[in-house]
């Protein structure tokens, strides 16, 4: 009997010895609350590195003006040719009265009026050459790029827009084709070699730290002075076109009465 006995309590121990411990909720719970982990970087709670951080750019540091940029920004995804053609008679009515001021004259609407209409004409296919111009020529060079891009800018589209501007200038005021081909000739190469002075710089930094849809207002803010300059440049021309044509209508009744005198002194002669 005691033999049976310590075979059956052999045999309950071994049970118990394959058999997992079990503990109690209460314990299991108390383990799940108390437990802490440290925090774990792929589970993204890491605290960020103060140089991870993206700066934001300047013009969205601006307090206020914040806002006008974030208000055009959102415009010219949504609408970019409304918005770039609402900006660029803007602009012209800006550079045309700046223009006028510096030259001194009295105020002429007409030529307000000439200039809004050069702008409405030439505001898409000048945004349209532009995204063109950042959508291509992009290298694995930036600096090939950029070189890329200001010499294409500055050998195609800045003679074409300069030549259409002072030529709709000239024809708008209601000159013949030979003189608006004149004004071309007269206005067009030293507005060229001026411009290298400015757009390539202009070019090279919007297309290097501008986003694309801020290009545009940004060439905007310097094109006001830039359309100052054009405008005066077109003024001057007028000018010396003028005098010019006074100096040759003067020049004919003179030569009309040397002639005719002429022929009086030869007739007492016979």
């Amino acid at each position: 009997m005691a033999v049976f006995a310590m075979k059956a309590a052999g045999r309950g121990l071994l049970r118990r010895s394959h058999l997992p411990n079990r503990q109690p909720p209460f314990q299991k719970r108390h383990n799940a609350t108390s437990r802490t982990k440290p925090d774990d970087p792929a589970g993204g709670t890491a605290i960020p590195v103060p140089n991870t951080v993206a700066t934001l750019p300047i013009w969205q540091r601006l307090g206020p003006l914040s806002r006008g940029f974030q208000a055009y920004g959102r415009s010219q995804r949504k609408r970019p040719y409304t918005t770039q053609f609402v900006s660029s008679l803007v602009i012209y009515f800006l550079g045309d009265l700046s223009a006028q001021n510096i030259n001194g004259d009295e105020y002429d609407p007409k030529r307000t009026l000439r200039a809004l209409i050069i702008s409405a004409g030439s505001s898409i296919p000048s945004y349209k050459w532009f995204m063109f111009l950042g959508n291509n020529f992009n290298y694995s060079s930036k600096v090939l790029s950029l070189a890329t891009k200001v010499t294409v800018n500055q050998a195609c589209f800045t003679p074409i827009f300069n030549s259409y501007f002072f030529g709709m200038q000239s024809l708008l005021s209601g000159d013949s084709l030979p003189e608006v081909w004149e004004r071309i000739k007269r206005t067009v190469p030293i507005s060229m070699i001026n411009s290298c002075k400015l757009w390539p710089a202009v070019t090279a930094f919007s297309f290097t730290f501008i986003d694309a849809q801020y290009r545009s207002i940004f060439a905007g803010v310097i094109a006001i002075g830039w359309q100052t300059y054009l405008s005066f440049l077109n003024r001057r021309a007028e000018v010396e076109e003028a005098l010019e044509k006074a100096t040759h209508q003067h020049e004919i009744p003179e030569r009309m009465l040397q002639k005719s005198a002429c022929k009086e002194t030869q007739q007492i002669e016979a």
